[in-house]
């Protein structure tokens, strides 16, 4: 039996790992079994790259390159250690960003060159693509203020500028209409339980 990969993706504040913990839950009393992971930081060594890639240094800041690189070493380690083996054992796993989160991160939002995001991520993934991606589409603004009012302070990503977010959301966008069998939209601005509905709908019908 070979398991199932599914990506929860969004702009800051969107609602995803709410939604993947749920999704998770229902799976579970499915008699499914679930394996829940992140990008950056589902092994140890990704911990620490996560730790570099969201905390603010105002002295020595990352450069773009060198967070696109983090971001793949990240991911490189992960799909070794991680998500081949739990695959291979047939096994659900839902993680919390993949590579299309690079992609619109670091392609839209940086603005560097998207055929080399698209090589560096099939270096690091080996052709590994999601089964199935869940884009929580919620306004720029209303992510970040639900950020601003669940925790204290904001890491490096989420202080960036708004037009910063703004292109990430555009990203998705674009990549949604680019590949329609395997991302499928979801209206985060919906309440949870709505949002919880239509995600397992989305799994019934595509899984």
């Amino acid at each position: 039996m070979v398991g199932k990969l599914i990506v929860f993706e969004g702009v800051e504040g969107c609602g995803k790992t709410s939604q993947m913990q749920l999704c998770g839950q229902w799976l579970e009393s499915l008699g499914i079994s679930v394996i829940a992971t992140r990008e950056p930081g589902g092994t140890e060594l990704g911990l620490h790259l996560r730790r570099l890639l969201l905390e603010k240094t105002d002295n020595q800041p990352i450069a773009e390159v060198t967070e696109l690189l983090l971001y793949a070493a990240d991911r490189s380690q992960h799909i070794e250690q991680e998500l081949k083996p739990n695959l291979a054992a047939g096994k659900y796993i839902l993680c919390d960003r993949y590579t299309d989160s690079t992609i619109a991160y670091q392609g839209y939002g940086r603005g560097l060159d998207i055929n080399l995001i698209n090589q560096l991520n099939f270096i690091a993934t080996g052709g590994l693509a999601s089964d199935l991606t869940i884009w929580l589409d919620v306004d720029v603004e209303v992510g970040l203020a639900r950020k601003r009012g669940s925790k204290t302070g904001l890491d490096r990503i989420e202080q960036e500028t708004i037009a910063f977010h703004q292109r990430v959301q555009q990203g998705y966008a674009k990549l949604a209409a680019s590949y329609p069998s395997r991302i499928v939209r979801v209206d985060g601005n919906l309440n949870q339980e709505t949002v919880q509905k239509v995600i397992q709908e989305i799994l019934r019908v595509h899984l």
